[in-house]
């Protein structure tokens, strides 16, 4: 065990058999934490919550979906069984958008499959663990979000996954920070399952051909760094070093640390509708023309 910032704290890891996940249940472990291994494949959560206990920490594996409620709800009940309490949720479940995904052609099959896995997820795990939080008055929510919600990467499912789940996230800061639970958003950037392989590749070529995405963005998202790299900012936001940090949105890609700013809306134009009838077209495309 490296050290013991966690000691006493128990946490859920969803999505932690493989990838960003993996490498924040094993983090989390090596610094104190009782972890709960969630993925939805026995083998891979054997092999993480081995690995965790091999390395001096305390862990135990769940196998299943958690876009399923109950799968959901056993995950943050287990936790207290085992370790007395839920004190960190981290969210990293997550799948990869097929080829066929662009509006024109996705299936709504697909679609669905794409919401459950990034947001029904988030939701019901979320929707578990937040009343126990309040009631003990602590917590730190950590949910995966992607920069890929701007659209930038296309398709469909997936940017609107994430982006569901990093407005949720926003949500629940505000309402939770009154009990000192923290809930906070990770666009990770890293090598994984879903950013390796020849169809991920042909994709990211693809959209720089297209203009979707410039050089350099290409050329890092080809070369993306280990998971362990994005880890360490989950674990941040788990301890207490953190305790004044919630409803921020941040990227961790490699060396790379970010924060996307809060969107606030730029002023077109204003008149008091008390004395003004609605704009007109011929004034709307004034005022766009001129910004």
């Amino acid at each position: 065990m490296t050290d013991s910032i966690l000691s006493g704290r128990a946490a859920v890891v969803v999505g932690g058999g493989s990838g960003v996940g993996r490498a924040v249940a094993e983090l989390l472990g090596r610094h104190g934490a009782g972890v709960v291994v969630n993925s939805r494949t026995g083998a891979s959560v054997d092999a993480v919550v081995a690995e965790i206990v091999r390395a001096g920490g305390d862990a135990v594996g769940i196998a299943g979906s958690a876009a399923d409620e109950t799968t959901a709800a056993h995950l943050v009940s287990a936790c207290v069984d085992t370790y007395g309490a839920v004190d960190v949720l981290v969210n990293c479940a997550g799948i990869a958008e097929p080829a066929r995904s662009s509006i024109l052609d996705v299936s709504v099959a697909d679609w669905r499959a794409q919401l459950d896995s990034h947001l029904t997820t988030t939701f019901n795990t979320c929707r578990a663990a937040a009343p126990l939080m309040a009631a003990a008055q602590r917590g730190s929510i950590i949910n995966t979000g992607s920069f890929a919600y701007l659209g930038d990467y296309g398709g469909t499912g997936y940017p609107a996954g994430k982006g569901a789940v990093t407005s949720l996230s926003l949500a629940m800061a505000a309402e939770l920070k009154a009990y000192g639970v923290r809930v906070n958003t990770i666009c990770p950037g890293a090598r994984t399952r879903l950013s390796t392989g020849p169809d991920f590749e042909a994709h990211i070529r693809s959209l720089g051909e297209r203009g979707l995405l410039d050089e350099m963005t290409v050329a890092a998202s080809l070369d993306a760094p280990p998971p362990e790299y994005a880890a360490a900012l989950y674990l941040y936001l788990a301890g207490d070093a953190a305790s004044a940090v919630t409803g921020e949105v941040f990227i961790a890609a490699g060396g790379f640390l970010g924060r996307f700013p809060r969107p606030t809306p730029a002023v077109l134009g204003y008149r008091d509708h008390q004395r003004s009838d609605p704009w007109s077209i011929s004034e709307l495309a004034k005022l766009f023309e001129s910004h």
